[in-house]
């Protein structure tokens, strides 16, 4: 197996079993030193063992990564043990899911906390000390409930769409650091998702077969602002388009039209993908100008 993270130090939160374990013991595999991070430190400490079973590098810290402080120690404790931090994956997460009727604000605001302010809090922890070094790696696990929509997932599906939101902005001010943001879809047959596959697809979902992709977005020839989407040894790539919509003059009844013409506004022919939110803007004021000619 060829070492392309030999030297690096990771971070990878929610470690303690499924996809987050399987993410750093391949991480290690690949010449990675890695800080096994879970809410239980039991489980850290079982993966952390079984990466120095193989040889590994490995040490094991137990936080929530809603807990600012002990995120902060986290980062304290990896740089005293290795002098530095190369890559972040942020994997922990919990599942709240009801229809939107039926569930209460309380877990709408858990889910969110956990998966967008905690991936948020560990990427602030570390984000001035990548910019020192001119060097970063990290990676955001979103997912298709985000991207594409899922019944009964309306916290956890805006908490991962959020973060894709993140990432793209991240990885604009990161870029000049030479510090690569990504986020990753998995489809993976852990805890989290036992009940919703059918058991022979549940057989193909290895979560192992989705941290190669965790990687390939943390390695040095790594892209940036890349939503991958993996499971079952596939991989994919979601696009965040614009389209190149229409021109609707000032009249008096905008809004009538706008309604009549809404498929020309969808029409994906030469859609683009914008490089900042600025494209918008510049879009609608040349397409704004050209009708004034």
């Amino acid at each position: 197996m060829s070492l392309l993270l030999s030297g690096r130090t990771a971070i990878v939160t929610g470690a303690g079993a499924g996809l987050g374990r399987a993410h750093a013991m391949l991480l290690a595999r690949h010449g990675a030193r890695v800080l096994v991070n879970d809410l239980s430190a039991e489980a850290a400490e079982t993966v952390t063992g079984e990466i120095r079973a193989m040889a590994g590098d490995a040490i094991a810290f137990a936080a929530s990564v809603t807990d600012e402080t002990a995120v902060a120690a986290m980062i304290d404790v990896a740089i005293a043990h290795w002098g530095t931090i190369d890559i972040l994956v942020c994997n922990a997460g919990i599942l709240r899911d009801k229809s939107f009727a039926k569930m209460d604000l309380n877990d709408f605001r858990l889910v969110l906390d956990v998966h967008l302010m905690g991936a948020a809090i560990c990427a602030k922890a570390v984000w001035d000390h990548m910019r020192e070094r001119q060097y970063g790696r990290i990676v955001f696990t979103t997912s298709s409930s985000g991207l594409y929509g899922n019944f009964g997932q309306s916290n956890y599906g805006a908490a991962k769409m959020a973060l894709v939101g993140l990432m793209q902005t991240l990885a604009i001010e990161g870029q000049r650091h030479d510090i690569r943001v990504n986020c990753l879809a998995p489809s993976a047959a852990t805890g989290m998702t036992e009940g919703i596959f059918a058991a022979e697809d549940f057989a193909r979902l290895d979560p192992g077969l989705v941290s190669p992709a965790v990687v390939a977005l943390c390695a040095d020839e790594a892209p940036t602002r890349r939503i991958l989407l993996a499971g079952a040894g596939s991989f994919e790539q979601a696009h965040i388009t614009m389209t190149r919509g229409i021109h609707i003059r000032a009249q008096n009844d905008v809004a009538s039209e706008l309604l009549r013409r809404l498929d020309d506004v969808a029409d994906r022919l030469d859609e683009i993908i914008p490089e900042s939110g600025f494209e918008q803007f510049r879009l609608e004021v040349a397409k704004a100008a050209a009708k004034e000619e």
